[in-house]
């Protein structure tokens, strides 16, 4: 059986010279084209890439893309993983338990850690026989900077970007039809992509015709509690903080910087006191104990929620906040931020910013359609709340 030439992991930055590179490309597209039919995708950072159709053997630069995965196949999302990073398991621990009690092999895939440093062993990419690499388009220059795609693309494994987190309106339908079509799922793709748009415009036809002054100020803190000594850092014009405007709402970080991420202090935030706060929140205590955010998830229950956004709405100061006063103080599962679901936080912050025009809306039912149709587990535990 012929096999690819292996790098040391110690080697695998250095360049490979001119002529083993040409013998290496030579070899391995011969043997592409003998196997499977290649494709050219373009992916989202606007590279051509040549993908083998249908994917059998891939490595996640980050483990939450099995997010996106799990929607193209409910029934073995995991069957063309072969190598991910450690993620999921570290900041979404009850997802990770959700997917391993229904698939156990998701314990038996191999942790590559980050792509971008030395953990990461192109070695190991070729012994078992990678065929495709998935990164995060929020990493492109390091992915550049490192070359890692360079490397990873001189021993024969394509690598693809895709986008959840940097411009999630603008970027999650063609990342979904992307991944539909290497892992040749594009009819399971296009489903979930006619729910997401679905979901989306339920939301934003209607702020479309709200006035710009009917609007609430909007604090999002990104993930309070994280480290219990450190106020604050939110979003600006992307992620999180652009679907606040969507749901028409005005991102208080945006009015500030145009930066995906704004570090502030609660001077600020009491300057401008906002109408509505929003923090994020996930089960991050069982890898980092000493956080006080609100552990969101499938494991979280009502009680636990409530008494940890007491005790981030008691913090010194925020007392005196009116959203706070007004029981406008909310939190949202972090992990919306990195996942084609964000339509269920756009949902619940339309029910927050305008509860008459939005009556009828019902994110929870939209949740657990979402579970029922494309996910292979059911819905449970607690992901929004608000103070009571």
């Amino acid at each position: 059986m012929l096999r690819k030439e292996v790098f040391s992991r110690a080697s695998w930055r250095a360049p490979i010279s001119g002529l083993a590179a040409s013998l290496a490309m030579s070899f391995f597209g011969s043997i592409a084209g003998a196997q499977a039919e290649t494709i050219k995708v373009t992916d989202i950072a606007g590279r051509s890439v040549d993908v083998k159709k249908g994917v059998e053997r891939v490595i996640l630069g980050e483990g939450r893309m099995m997010y996106s995965l799990a929607v193209l196949d409910k029934d073995d999302p995991f069957g063309k993983v072969v190598g991910w990073k450690d993620d999921l398991i570290k900041y979404d621990p009850d997802a990770y338990r959700k997917f391993k009690t229904a698939f156990p092999k998701a314990e038996k895939i191999k942790n590559f850690g980050s792509p971008y440093s030395g953990d990461f062993s192109i070695e190991s990419a070729i012994a078992l026989d990678t065929d495709l690499v998935v990164l995060n388009l929020g990493n492109l220059f390091k992915a550049e900077e490192t070359g890692v795609i360079e490397n990873l693309e001189k021993a024969g494994i394509p690598v693809i970007f895709i986008d959840f987190r940097k411009r999630p309106t603008q970027n999650t339908v063609p990342s979904l039809q992307l991944l539909g079509r290497v892992f040749d799922k594009e009819q399971q793709a296009q489903e979930f992509v006619d729910f997401y748009m679905t979901q989306m415009r339920r939301v934003t036809n209607i702020v479309d015709g709200i006035a710009n002054e009917d609007r609430p100020l909007v604090f999002m803190e990104n993930a309070p509690g994280w480290n219990p000594e450190f106020c604050c850092n939110t979003f600006g014009s992307a992620n999180l903080g652009k679907l606040i405007d969507e749901a028409g709402g005005v991102n208080w970080g945006a009015t500030v910087s145009p930066a995906y991420s704004v570090d502030t202090n609660l001077e600020s935030i009491l300057a401008a006191d906002p109408e509505v706060i929003i923090g994020t929140g996930a089960n991050w205590a069982e890898d980092r104990p000493s956080v006080t955010s609100v552990l969101l998830g499938y494991d979280a229950e009502a009680a636990a929620v409530q008494e940890r956004l007491k005790a981030l709405s008691d913090r010194n100061g925020w007392t005196e906040l009116k959203s706070v006063k007004n029981k406008r103080f909310h939190s949202v599962y972090h992990q919306f931020y990195n996942s084609p679901y964000h339509f269920v936080a756009l949902q619940a912050f339309a029910k927050w910013f305008h509860p008459d025009e939005f009556e009828d809306l019902d994110p929870q039912a939209t949740f657990e359609e979402l579970h029922a149709r494309f996910l292979p587990f059911s819905s449970s535990g607690v992901f929004w709340a608000t103070l009571q």
